[in-house]
């Protein structure tokens, strides 16, 4: 004899309920809006304190300063390393697009390229040596020089105990006079995150 198992109706319509109910579930937000699942640094806090920091920068005496030694004449920045000290994966180069941004946004300061970037843009230059026409290579020796870098940190400290945490980030940024090396600007920006799971 021969049995077959039917599933009811019932039982199948729970089966898909469970099963629908499980799934993942993604929804677009907007990259502005806030949203904080791990409590780790996110794009939110890197905006923030790019944003944040850069119009310090550019409300600080240093900036008078050049205007009036060099005739009105707009500062010329590079960013330059920005180091990931805290406990987490942060990709610094996230933060200095931040910056660069902010900075380019207030038109009160040129930004010239740094690191690959600039490697990239030379090796260009070195292949129009040899490729291109007279009269649309580009020349070496006529790049920007920079007036001022900035460089800086992250940094992290956890308090944790059981199933709370306190995360502390600190962001430190330092602009120097290339031609001095004097230290022009220092700033830092805090972050404190609770986390209860």
């Amino acid at each position: 004899m021969k049995f077959k198992r039917l599933i009811s109706p019932a039982l199948f319509a729970a089966l898909c309920i469970i099963c629908f109910s499980c799934a993942r579930q993604v929804t677009r937000v907007s990259p502005e809006e806030t949203i904080d699942i791990s409590g780790n640094w996110n794009n939110s806090d890197s905006r923030m304190v790019a944003d944040e920091m850069t119009k310090t920068i550019l409300g600080a005496s240093w900036l008078g300063d050049h205007l009036e030694k060099n005739g009105g004449k707009k500062p010329t920045v590079i960013v330059g390393l920005m180091q990931n000290k805290s406990h987490e994966h942060i990709d610094a180069e996230t933060f200095v697009k931040d910056v660069e941004r902010a900075f380019i946004q207030s038109q009160r300061v040129r930004l010239v390229q740094g690191g690959k970037k600039r490697e990239e843009l030379r090796a260009e230059k070195a292949d129009q040596q040899e490729n291109a026409s007279l009269s649309t290579m580009k020349k070496f020796g006529l790049e920007n020089g920079a007036d001022y870098i900035l460089q800086g940190s992250i940094n992290s400290i956890v308090d944790a105990h059981k199933k709370q945490k306190v995360v502390y980030y600190q962001v430190d940024l330092e602009l120097t006079d290339i031609q001095t090396n004097e230290v022009v600007w220092i700033g830092d920006k805090k972050i404190a995150k609770y986390v209860k799971n």
